[in-house]
């Protein structure tokens, strides 16, 4: 084979593997998503767009209930809520199930309200999967997980929590995205 051969077969072949990598700088550390970019499509471009706006820069994690998940992006530390685009359609029949370490994004009732809100699942939360394409069985869309990191976000899911006015479940102190970015 010739050079030229190989050299576009790694290429072509690369680049169908190729995965969308998230990282979260945060107060309590970093982590590192790898998103489903064949699985989710709509909701990574979702989320990704967001993370290149800079939205997720100086968010909360706003919900955290060790067991369950930790809830963050829609929060400066004001607890202002922050403004978001059109909610985006829910992917949850990909068959990505809710487990330890994926990321899902968060949303109503409605199954086809999810934004800039998102989950870091840390419990086996099948309950979440998708079931049927009714609203109470809809689920949550699974769109990557963690793949480095998983030490702060289970430093995370133990913080000391509160009820301060809506809020259920909120830090004691702040946990700070500070910042998101595509990595290179």
């Amino acid at each position: 084979m010739n050079i030229w051969l190989i050299t576009t077969f790694f290429l072509i072949s690369s680049s169908l593997f190729a995965k969308t990598h998230v990282i979260l700088e945060t107060t309590s550390g970093t982590i590192e998503l790898e998103l489903f970019d064949k699985k989710a499509p709509e909701t990574v471009k979702n989320f990704t767009k967001y993370v290149t706006d800079k939205f997720y820069d100086g968010t909360i994690f706003h919900r955290v209930i060790n067991g369950f998940m930790i809830q963050g992006g829609g929060y400066t530390d004001q607890l202002v809520k922050k403004s978001t685009r059109p909610s985006i359609p829910n992917e949850a029949s990909n068959g990505v199930s809710n487990d330890v370490g994926t990321i899902a994004m968060a949303r109503t009732s409605d199954p086809n309200s999810a934004t800039a809100q998102f989950f870091i699942n840390v419990g086996e939360n099948t309950n979440l999967n998708f079931k049927s394409a009714t609203p109470g069985n809809f689920g949550y869309a699974v769109f990557g997980r963690v793949v480095k990191g998983m030490t702060v976000v289970n430093k995370i899911k133990m913080v000391a929590t509160k009820s301060n006015g809506p809020f259920q479940n909120l830090p004691v102190e702040n946990v700070i995205i500070t910042k998101a970015l595509l990595k290179k």
